[in-house]
């Protein structure tokens, strides 16, 4: 079992960068997927971006992709999304999830989530 915690989240203006970080508890953080989602207000939460227990596979939403980053860091149990040339569409509250068995972008597949974290991009 895993608890994630974001944080990073606030307030940047369009073109800028920011880098959420997710840090779980538990002995067991090597052996979960991980992935970002995001939600905006009367939208579906989507996978934005999701990463491999061991690293080694990642996915990104067309919309993120070439823009977002997301890594791991085993050993400090945390993962991370870096995002650059922040647009006002990227405005969401962003969530870390953890997934046992699949490296998915469906919200069903994940077993444990944090609270979130609010990003809001100004244009």
């Amino acid at each position: 079992q895993v608890q994630p915690v974001e944080s990073g989240g606030g307030l940047v203006q369009a073109g800028g960068s920011l880098r959420l970080s997710c840090t779980a508890s538990g002995r067991a953080f090597s052996m979960y997927n991980m992935g970002w989602f995001r939600q905006a207000p009367g939208q579906e939460r989507e996978c934005v971006a999701a990463i491999s227990y061991s690293g080694g596979r990642t996915y990104y939403a067309d919309s993120v992709k070439g823009r977002f980053t997301i890594s791991r860091t085993n050993a400090k149990n945390t993962v991370y999304l870096q995002m650059n040339s922040l647009k006002a569409e990227d405005t969401a509250v962003y969530y870390c999830a953890a997934a046992r068995w699949t490296m998915s972008t469906r919200v069903a597949e994940y077993d444990y989530w944090g609270q979130g974290t609010q990003v809001t991009v100004s244009s």
